[in-house]
């Protein structure tokens, strides 16, 4: 039986958070700028880690986050090794989290729902 928060979850919160801090004060390319992470799942045997993030800025502006990040990402594994003390330190892999974009698609539907049935209600 599974535990309820498993050692590779931690592993997994400890990596984003020492990542998020690492991006805010060490990476100095222009193309990562205000990036957030959301969040990071690491395989079963620490080979591999997938790194979520949105930008604040437009969608359009998020694959040159990407590959900046991509490019980053051997200076920010060897910073993770300093930091942590695992025997493997998973290789970094940065994905477009495109979740909060249709959080917010979701939304300006709903309202617009609410909206319209509020018209269609003052109206009879």
């Amino acid at each position: 039986m599974a535990k309820a928060f498993s050692r590779t979850s931690r592993v997994a919160e400890q990596i984003q958070r020492e990542l998020a801090e690492l991006i805010q004060m060490e990476v100095k390319d222009p193309r990562v700028g205000l990036v957030t992470l959301t969040g990071v799942e690491v395989t079963q045997d620490y080979a591999h880690a997938k790194v979520y993030f949105t930008t604040l800025g437009t969608a359009e502006q998020a694959p040159l986050a990407q590959t900046g990040l991509q490019h980053a990402a051997g200076f920010l594994r060897s910073q993770l090794a300093h930091r942590m003390k695992l025997r493997i330190m998973p290789q970094l892999h940065f994905i477009y989290d495109t979740s909060v974009e249709q959080g917010v698609h979701l939304s300006q539907l709903i309202d617009e729902a609410v909206a319209a049935d509020k018209a269609h209600q003052q109206e009879e």
